[in-house]
């Protein structure tokens, strides 16, 4: 079973370049169909990674942004195959320093943060404020990193600052799963399912410690959601 889950692990790692590459290429010719382009994109991996994405809750017409745990590639996979909006990824840096594969940020303009460099949170805020005004949902993983998707690493000030700052309605979703359908770590990969809930929207105004109340809120949930899950018990 494991040699087949890495075997998996390597074909999806060679088609992950292919489709990549052919998608950067298509968003530049097309740059007013990028969503599109992502989209198609998303639910065409969900046919070759062999997963089904069930959503449970509901994406509210309102935020403008939307921030998740983080455990695997397959979470903006997920995201980009089903959410009804044009989602903006905020994303380190290291990505789009990536040769040739760093354009997965600049062809559909999303947005790179340096956290050692305090100026790149004043960009954020600006480049921010104008994907907004272009109808776009910003959306960002306030952990910074990937975690191994059994628990909650913790918040980055950055979704914070953003939120408060732009006075943003903020809608908080679990993915549940990813890191099963694609381990880029251990190089594996299964067929299986990805759940991805919406917590209910939360406007920053009416709660100051809004941040630290939503990181147990988050934990708890995920806890409890992976404790009915029949594969994490």
């Amino acid at each position: 079973m494991k040699i087949l889950s890495s075997l998996r692990g390597f074909l999806t790692i060679i088609q992950f370049v292919v489709t990549v590459l052919v998608t950067i290429v298509l968003m530049y010719l097309f740059r007013n169909n990028t969503h599109i382009i992502r989209s198609t994109w998303a639910k065409m991996q969900t046919f070759l990674m062999d997963f089904s994405i069930q959503e449970e809750g509901k994406a509210s017409s309102e935020a403008s942004l939307l921030i998740m745990n983080h455990q695997s590639v397959v979470d903006i996979v997920s995201l980009e195959a089903i959410y009804p909006k044009d989602l903006c990824w905020i994303a380190k840096k290291e990505i789009q320093d990536i040769p040739l594969f760093g354009h997965i940020v600049n062809a559909p303009r999303m947005i790179a943060i340096d956290r050692s460099d305090k100026r790149s949170l004043i960009s954020m805020l600006k480049i921010g404020k104008e994907r907004i005004r272009e109808g776009r949902v910003l959306a960002m993983f306030p952990e910074g990193t990937r975690s191994d998707g059994q628990t909650l690493l913790p918040f980055q000030s950055g979704a914070k600052v953003l939120a408060e700052k732009l006075n943003l309605i903020v809608q908080p979703a679990l993915i549940i799963g990813a890191r099963h359908v694609f381990d880029s770590k251990r190089l594996q990969a299964n067929s299986g399912k990805v759940r991805v809930i919406y917590l209910p929207p939360i406007n920053p105004k009416d709660d100051p410690h809004w941040f630290e109340t939503l990181h147990v809120t988050m934990k708890e949930r995920l806890a409890r959601e992976l404790a009915n899950t029949p594969s994490h018990r």
